[in-house]
Formats: C-alpha cells, sequence, structure tokens
C-alpha cells in the first residue's frame, strides 16, 4: 500500500479535532460552522471541500464536507482518520425513504447498512453487503434524541452507486435480500462507517427524509431548514458525549 506522508486532499496544517460531523455538501458545513459553532476556523478549501473547527458547548469539534458518493466520501474518511488521527465520525445528509414506516422529514438512524457496492472488497477484501455502525455511538445518539425528544427510526439503510431518483431503484431494492427491512436509501455512509470499522475509529450516519417512493409530499425550504437543524443540532450534541 503506498500512502503519501501527507495528505492529498486536505490541508496538512489543518487544524482537524478528534471528533468531526460531516455533511456532503460543502456550502452545509459552512452553514452549520457559522450557525451552530463558536469561533469556527476555516481549516480546508482544496477543491471546494469546506472544513470548519471550532467548539460546540466547549468541546473542540470539526465539521468537514464528504462529497457525494463514496469514493469522494471514503477519500476524505480516510485522510482524517490516517494524518489527524479523528476518533469519532457522524455523517449527515439527507435520504430517500424505500419504507412506509419512513415519512417525509423523518429522521433515520442506521444501525446497518446493505450495499451492491464492490467498495469495501476493493478496500480491504471485505467479502459480504451488510456492514454495521458503531453500536456505541449509535446508542449515544439514540439516547440524546430521547433527550431533545426528537423521534428517530433505527434500522437498516442501503448506500447505492447511484443517486436513487434517476434511476429505477426497485430493480435494486428487489434484489436485496427479502429479510432485510430496508428504510432508506443514500450514496455514502456504507464506505464511510467501513472504513472506520477497519481502523478502530467510531461512525454511524443520521438522515432526514426529504423524498420518498410512497409521498409527493415536497418539504417547503422553511420545512427543509427545520428539520435539518434538528439532524444537525442532533449529531452535534451526540458527537460531544
Amino acid at each position: 500500500m503506498f500512502i503519501s506522508e501527507n495528505p492529498i486532499h486536505i490541508n496538512k496544517d489543518a487544524n482537524i479535532a478528534p471528533v468531526v460531523v460531516m455533511p456532503g455538501d460543502p456550502m452545509r458545513a459552512k452553514y452549520i460552522a457559522e450557525n451552530f459553532l463558536e469561533n469556527a476556523t476555516l481549516e480546508n478549501e482544496l477543491r471546494g471541500m469546506y472544513a470548519y473547527t471550532g467548539t460546540y458547548k466547549g468541546v473542540p469539534l470539526t465539521v468537514m464536507a464528504h462529497g457525494m458518493g463514496m469514493p469522494s466520501a471514503s477519500i476524505y474518511v480516510f485522510e482524517l482518520i490516517h494524518f489527524f488521527n479523528v476518533k469519532k465520525i457522524i455523517r449527515i445528509g439527507t435520504c430517500g425513504a424505500v419504507s412506509p414506516k419512513a415519512n417525509i422529514g423523518d429522521l433515520i438512524l442506521s444501525k446497518s447498512i446493505y450495499s451492491e457496492s464492490n467498495f469495501a472488497y476493493t478496500y480491504s477484501n471485505y467479502v459480504g453487503n451488510v456492514i454495521d455502525t458503531s453500536e456505541s455511538l449509535n446508542k449515544t445518539v439514540l439516547k440524546t434524541a430521547e433527550e431533545l425528544h426528537q423521534k428517530i427510526l433505527y434500522g437498516m439503510t442501503t448506500t447505492m452507486d447511484v443517486f436513487g431518483p434517476y434511476i429505477d431503484y426497485e430493480r435494486v431494492l428487489n434484489r436485496i435480500p427479502k429479510e432485510y427491512e430496508i428504510l432508506a436509501e443514500e450514496m455514502e455512509a456504507f464506505a464511510i462507517s467501513h472504513i472506520a470499522n477497519e481502523n478502530n475509529v467510531l461512525a454511524t450516519t443520521i438522515m432526514t427524509v426529504v423524498d420518498s417512493k410512497y409521498s409527493k409530499v415536497i418539504l417547503s425550504p422553511e420545512d427543509r431548514e427545520t428539520k435539518l437543524n434538528n439532524m444537525i443540532t442532533l449529531a452535534l450534541e451526540s458527537i460531544i458525549k
């Protein structure tokens, strides 16, 4: 394995905290830094992938974007762990519900993740379609959600290599073994948690449902911001514990 002496995609002099919240969108990272962190400083803007470090309730914390799809997310997660000694990661993002149990605006916490991707096999010869997220971190998220009086669904999700709404994803869903009850689909969580698991780092994913195969409801900009703020708050409160 060839690993460069310095990170290639993150500023080598970046001040990165041991705990990181990761949205996909760089502008959402900027939004979180400006609206939730104290004394946040821009630590990375290479390739437009913003990372900010500040404090949340006095605890040092970094929020960094990971981009779209497993290849992009995996690069940043690997470099955060390998070069900056990050110990805990919570991905936050949006997802599409594929179960009638998940409604528009609901929060979902991934207990485990199914994927048809070869990502884990390519990364470490892992043979299998399911990986688990961090049980201990999930317990913290669930307890924190209860304290915040936030409803959250907890179960299996799926990571796809393509953006679900742009394909007939029923083909993919129909190939998933029937014993797996999939709540939602997205594009990054499988890679993030697999890399974390391989490096003994705690990682999980919290998502907000923004579309559903069972609903034609579209969140208004105001509702979307409120729901996403709830997810952001839950992630921040959980990761500092």
